[in-house]
């Protein structure tokens, strides 16, 4: 009765600590991964939709050293949505924040004419605290789907975009 007893227990913290171990890491979003169509980046850029060419949006998984990177990107005629997330390790949520310079997001207006004149928003940037995330719902040897949102800051003038509703859906190179 006392082995039972013990066994008991140590069954029943076993289990609170297997169940109370899981982080905000595991929720991928939307099972769906948002709205983007296959092959796209869509977002709302200060309140304008942004959706990106097909051929022009990609997503690669490179590992080496033990570490994948994961590198998408969208861009239209005249702005482009870039994403990077070392570290990456698969279906989850992955914050942007100033603690984390490894992951981060950008947006950005080519200026063809005068390359210089470029402009970019970036997160995070410093002091920025959490400023949006990238979460990833799906992930096959083919594909990779989810959502995203972030606040870029323009180092040229301090200007901010707000990037909302974000969402992917891309053909993933693995290398």
């Amino acid at each position: 009765m006392k082995t039972l007893k013990h066994l008991t227990l140590l069954l029943m913290c076993f289990s609170l600590v297997t169940l109370s171990s899981c982080s905000d890491d595991d929720d991928g979003g939307d099972a769906g991964g948002g709205a983007a169509a296959s092959g796209t980046i869509t977002a709302k850029v200060n309140g304008a939709s942004f959706t990106s060419m097909e051929i022009t949006s990609t997503a690669t998984k490179v590992s080496g050293g033990g570490q994948t990177t994961l590198t998408m990107q969208g861009n239209t005629e005249s702005q482009a949505i870039s994403m990077v997330i070392n570290g990456y390790d698969g279906v989850g949520t992955y914050t942007l924040s100033d603690d984390n310079v490894f992951r981060n997001a950008s947006y950005v207006e080519p200026n063809v004419s005068n390359p210089l004149n470029t402009q970019t928003w970036n997160a995070p940037y410093q002091d920025s605290g959490v400023i949006g995330e990238i979460k990833i719902s799906e992930d096959t040897d083919s594909n990779i789907k989810g959502t995203f949102n972030f606040v870029g800051k323009n180092s040229n003038d301090d200007t901010i975009k707000e990037v909302t509703e974000g969402a992917f859906n891309l053909s993933v190179q693995i290398y």
